[in-house]
């Protein structure tokens, strides 16, 4: 009963990082309506998995690890910023695929790594889960490993829940867009990917 207390918390605190929509949400939700589901879910459990690994430093006491990522967090705000401005432009100027059009596997891969590369470079994700397993009193302890294991495997299935829901239900609406539509939903995200990069630039400010 312990470990399913442990488990449930770990939901909790995957669902509750993973619903305030940002830049990722964004992401996924044009991706969804313009290229489909497959597309969407795969975007959304990269995300799911840069939690789980931010999840994992902090449970299992990576404190070398953690230390060296805030460390370099102006850099990977640099970064993740120059890389939303490029993904904004890029759907700027995407076309919508047709339906009945096929996903490459590339095109799969790609999904899955953009998030997952782009929801890492946001160190503060990692505090946040620092704090949170302190509070649950889960640290660097070897008798805390299994706690820390069952918690960041929690922290997945709550973050890809929520994915499914919203990419899910986004996926419902994708029949009320026409193709002119879908053209300016991603010239309007794009544009909204675009700030959230910018914001990023000035927050070091």
């Amino acid at each position: 009963m312990h470990e399913i207390g442990i488990f449930l918390k770990g939901l909790i605190v995957g669902l509750s990082i993973a619903v305030p929509v940002g830049p990722i949400g964004i992401l996924c939700i044009r991706r969804t309506l313009a290229q489909g589901r497959i597309i969407g879910l795969l975007s959304g459990l990269g995300a799911a998995t840069a939690d789980a690994l931010y999840g994992a430093i902090a449970g299992f006491g990576l404190t070398f690890l953690s230390n060296f990522l805030i460390g370099q967090k102006i850099w990977l705000h640099l970064i993740g910023g120059g890389l939303l401005c490029l993904l904004g432009i890029k759907t700027f100027l995407s076309r919508p695929a047709e339906p009945g059009t096929s996903v490459e596997g590339s095109s799969l891969r790609n999904a899955y790594l953009s998030t997952l590369f782009l929801t890492l470079t946001n160190p503060m994700t990692l505090l946040f889960f620092a704090a949170v397993f302190a509070g649950l009193g889960i640290g660097s302890e070897s008798h805390h490993y299994v706690a820390a294991g069952i918690l960041v495997s929690g922290v997945f299935i709550g973050s890809a829940m929520w994915w499914v829901v919203l990419i899910g239900f986004t996926g419902i609406l994708r029949g009320l867009f026409s193709f002119k539509r879908l053209q300016w939903l991603n010239r309007i995200a794009g544009l909204i990917i675009i700030g959230f990069g910018l914001y990023a630039f000035l927050s070091l400010l």
